[in-house]
């Protein structure tokens, strides 16, 4: 029956909520904050937790602690084994993720309100107790593992990895957070133990919760679910050095097509000009077959299947990146083309007509991505991490209508660096 209720449940979520979103902002009696959505109309609750810090806070020499730390939360924890806490969690019909990324940990919540209190108290094992037992470490460890060496086999994962580490040498940002080969198979159990108390802690937290619970309730349900978590978490990391200087890398691979990633400097979230910069990618390369680089490189040239670019604004470095595939005879020519229109873009600017169409797909998009109570709890806890206000919902789009064709323009002149982008590219690369 609890299965049943579940998925009508989930069925109704994934409708459109609501036009307005009218966000609350929570404290609970122990301090912790919260953004939360009341929608009692649904017996349901979706719960968003973040951790600022992320994969970056891996201590030196131990590249995917974090993210094996993660993967470990629901092996075990408190008296329960990995199957025993499967089992309670179904018995609940509850769900949970959780997923280790750059710069924070996200753990995902969603449970019946009949259930809350049981599937809270589940949720705050794997959060405060989990045991990380051998079996499961060797099993989660050997999943890692086997990621690890097929991303070996994988010229975009190739690319990808040759380029963070032109990009940002030591820094965290330059080796994949899962780690390497080598440094996962030395984690230990105490470097799992440790990486939990420096990324799992209170200092760098931030909630969101949409559904059936009111701000009282919520209030106590933080205190319950987080309050004995650690004060602090280890010291964030400092900015990286971005590295790029222009120009083409190859990295040699036996494979029929080549991928290349693209990249320089970018724009900061907080940065005034960022909507302008927003804009302008969608014109460039970020519109999908409406962008610029889809239209050149694929549609008249028939170079690549795709062809994209976008913002990137990490917390300690901001880049502009883009990624293309194409035949190891081909692949150059794309190269060329695609460092044609960072040219054309500076030199020409945009139209008022591409300018209308981006910003048309911007504002019409964007009450799409609110379709149920997890992606609005998603979002809110998103605001939160880049530090917008509370009405950004509200005046997001009012923000996109406002951007003109010269602040685009102008933008454009100052951050396109045609002679700076660089080029990774992995594969067997004819030309180049």
């Amino acid at each position: 029956m609890i299965r049943v209720v579940l998925t009508c449940v989930l069925f109704f979520v994934a409708l459109p909520l609501r036009a307005e979103v009218d966000i609350k902002e929570v404290t609970s009696p122990g301090g912790i904050k919260a953004w939360l959505v009341e929608e009692p109309s649904i017996p349901f609750v979706a719960l968003e937790l973040r951790f600022k810090g992320g994969a970056s806070l891996d201590a030196p020499g131990k590249r995917g602690a974090t993210n094996l730390m993660m993967g470990l939360l629901e092996e075990g924890a408190g008296e329960l084994d990995a199957r025993g806490f499967a089992r309670a969690a179904e018995s609940l019909a509850a769900s949970f993720s959780y997923t280790a990324g750059d710069d924070a940990v996200s753990v995902s919540a969603r449970f019946l309100t009949e259930n809350r209190d049981k599937a809270v108290d589940l949720l705050r094992l794997s959060l405060v107790d989990p045991t990380f037992p051998e079996q499961a470490v060797e099993r989660v460890r050997g999943q890692v593992l086997s990621g690890l060496r097929s991303d070996m086999k994988d010229p975009n994962a190739i690319a990808g990895r040759a380029f963070k580490a032109m990009a940002f040498g030591d820094h965290p940002y330059g080796t994949p957070y899962e780690g390497s080969l080598e440094s996962v198979s030395a984690l230990t159990r105490d470097d799992l133990v440790a990486a939990h108390k420096a990324v799992l802690a209170r200092d760098r937290l931030y909630v969101s919760a949409v559904g059936d619970i009111t701000a009282e309730d919520l209030g106590v349900l933080l205190d319950t679910l987080l309050g004995d978590l650690p004060e602090t978490g280890a010291p964030m990391p400092g900015p990286a050095e971005l590295r790029l200087e222009g120009g083409v890398e190859v990295v040699e691979f036996d494979t029929p097509q080549s991928v290349a990633h693209f990249g320089q400097k970018g724009l900061e979230r907080d940065d005034e000009d960022f909507f302008a910069a927003y804009v302008m990618n969608v014109i460039l390369g970020g519109g999908g077959f409406e962008s610029r680089l889809m239209t050149e490189v694929r549609e008249k040239r028939g170079l690549t299947y795709g062809v994209y670019s976008y913002l990137v604004p990490k917390d300690h470095a901001a880049l502009y990146l883009g990624s293309v595939a194409s035949a190891n005879d081909r692949i150059a020519e794309a190269i060329s083309v695609i460092r044609a229109e960072w040219e054309r873009l500076v030199e020409d600017g945009v139209t008022q007509d591409e300018l209308d169409k981006a910003k048309a797909l911007l504002t019409g998009a964007y009450p799409l991505r609110f379709d149920g109570n997890g992606a609005i709890a998603r979002i809110m806890v998103g605001m939160q991490l880049d530090d917008l206000p509370i009405d950004y919902i509200k005046t997001r789009n009012d923000k996109v209508n406002a951007v003109t064709r010269e602040d685009v323009n102008r933008v454009a002149r100052e951050l396109l660096d045609p002679e700076g982008l660089q080029f990774v590219v992995a594969g067997k690369p004819e030309g180049l």
